[in-house]
């Protein structure tokens, strides 16, 4: 990995490509019409989203984070960057603008828990559902200080 960087427009596709490879490596308990319209939704709103994205030395795009005020939205990782650090390098850098950091992860990704944990975040609560209010259990995580 080379460095971290706000995402520019020209990244917007890029960021596109790195979430359905991610989701369609780490997210298999999605029903393939879920997953139909989770990619919809996603294609309409990612690229304009303000991101950080983590880059390969000849800054190309690896992995990204979305950072609303304090709330981690987002953290998708190239799965060819699986377990090589990028996914860390993203949260240690959100943690040097914030002190404190919530976000939530399905509670059917058990690698995403157990990277969040590592990291420190403890577990806050549980909803039954995700945001969109789909049958994908949500777990809520926080960064401890």
């Amino acid at each position: 990995m080379s460095s971290i960087r706000p995402a520019r427009a020209a990244d917007g596709a890029r960021l596109l490509d790195i979430w359905r490879k991610a989701v369609d490596a780490t997210h298999d308990f999605l029903t393939a019409a879920d997953r139909a319209a989770i990619d919809a939704e996603v294609a309409a709103v990612l690229p304009q989203k303000p991101a950080w994205l983590a880059t390969d030395p000849d800054d190309r795009a690896i992995g990204f984070m979305l950072i609303d005020g304090t709330h981690m939205d987002a953290l998708f990782i190239d799965p060819a960057w699986h377990g090589q650090g990028v996914g860390r390098r993203l949260v240690e850098h959100a943690l040097s603008l914030h002190q404190t950091l919530t976000t939530d992860v399905n509670e059917q990704n058990g690698r995403a828990i157990a990277f969040y944990e590592a990291m420190r975040f403890t577990r806050t609560g549980r909803s039954d559902r995700d945001g969109q209010g789909r049958p994908y259990p949500l777990i809520h995580l926080r960064s401890a200080p």
